[in-house]
């Protein structure tokens, strides 16, 4: 049994609050929210993140980071990707030396285009500080359906050490060492996922979603290679897995602002309607920001960024996509 603290009680702070319950550990669940906490140790249920999903009468409700962070085998960074500085800063006083954080936020910080891991490190550089992610939908999690994730590490120590502490009959988790493809491909499936819900607002069809989605993973790829990812990752768990179920889920929050803007909505209405964070929103700029300064062509990221904040109509960019000039799919093919 593990001391295992999560940062964070939203949907998915509460369905890995269940997970690490369920495998026997000492959970702590935080909130920065006072009210937040009193209803979920009340209720022992997030009724606007996870209704349905109870939250076993074992686990540690608190709204002191001291209390969280102290003598912990693990904290898990569950925080939207927007309040990770925040949180780790506020955090880092009571963190110890070589303390093992897990982030599973999923984002790219606009003004430093650092990943969520970057971040957690800079503000505690004496921690040694891990990545889980794949397709998983809280809502799915919470309710034990059959779930598979990656664990990305600096050294194969602690990928085994994350991965044995989640790991059991319905969540299983695999090891890697790409966290940079891990993180990239996490954040950037939640603007291409805008772009897929783009498509039902609009009405497209299935072909112009499974076009979408397969150009999506090559711009990611591109940028991921770029930045150091490996090829391997995208074409993973948390590359194409990751995509998938971003852009087709019902669970899915960047598909369902992107389908609301398809239909005429603001990003800003879109955002105000789904009632949570839009990952995909505040990762746009920073990706395309991050291209620029690789020289990476990603057009869809372009037109997502258009769309969003600059007033181009949905339909204006996703004709401007189709009407590019022409190309090879594999440039690297050559011919005989």
């Amino acid at each position: 049994m593990k001391k295992v603290s999560v940062i964070g009680a939203g949907g998915w702070g509460c369905a890995l609050a269940c997970v690490l319950c369920d495998n026997g550990h000492e959970v702590t669940l935080w909130s920065a929210l006072p009210d937040e906490i009193q209803a979920l140790d009340q209720l022992r249920e997030n009724t606007a993140k996870l209704p349905g999903v109870h939250l076993p009468e074992s686990i540690t409700m608190t709204g002191d980071l001291a209390r969280a962070c102290k003598g912990k085998d693990l904290l898990v960074f569950a925080v939207p990707s927007v309040f990770i500085r925040s949180t780790a800063h506020q955090a880092a006083p009571w963190v110890r030396e070589g303390q093992v954080i897990v982030n599973v936020a999923k984002g790219i910080e606009e003004h430093t285009l650092d990943t969520m891991t970057d971040i957690i490190k800079e503000e505690i550089p004496w921690a040694d500080v891990t990545v889980l992610s794949g397709p998983s939908h809280a809502e799915e999690v919470g309710r034990r359906m059959p779930t598979t994730v990656v664990a990305g590490a600096r050294s194969q120590a602690s990928a085994r050490f994350v991965q044995d502490i989640f790991m059991n009959d319905v969540f299983r988790v695999y090891i890697s060492s790409d966290m940079i493809g891990i993180e990239l491909g996490g954040a950037l499936k939640n603007i291409i996922a805008l772009a897929a819900g783009v498509v039902d607002g609009l009405g497209l069809g299935d072909n112009t979603k499974a076009a979408l989605m397969t150009r999506g993973i090559a711009e990611i790829a591109r940028l991921g290679r770029a930045a150091g990812g490996r090829t391997e990752t995208f074409a993973g768990l948390s590359g194409i897995g990751d995509l998938i179920v971003t852009c087709t889920s019902c669970h899915s929050r960047n598909h369902n602002a992107g389908v609301l803007i398809g239909k005429g909505y603001t990003a800003k209405e879109a955002m105000e309607e789904v009632k949570m964070v839009v990952e995909g929103v505040y990762s746009a700029k920073a990706a395309k920001k991050m291209a620029q300064s690789y020289g990476v062509s990603m057009p869809i990221v372009d037109e997502v960024n258009k769309v969003l904040f600059e007033g181009k109509s949905a339909r204006e960019a996703m004709n401007d996509l189709l009407t590019r000039e022409r190309k090879e799919e594999f440039s690297r093919l050559g011919w005989d």
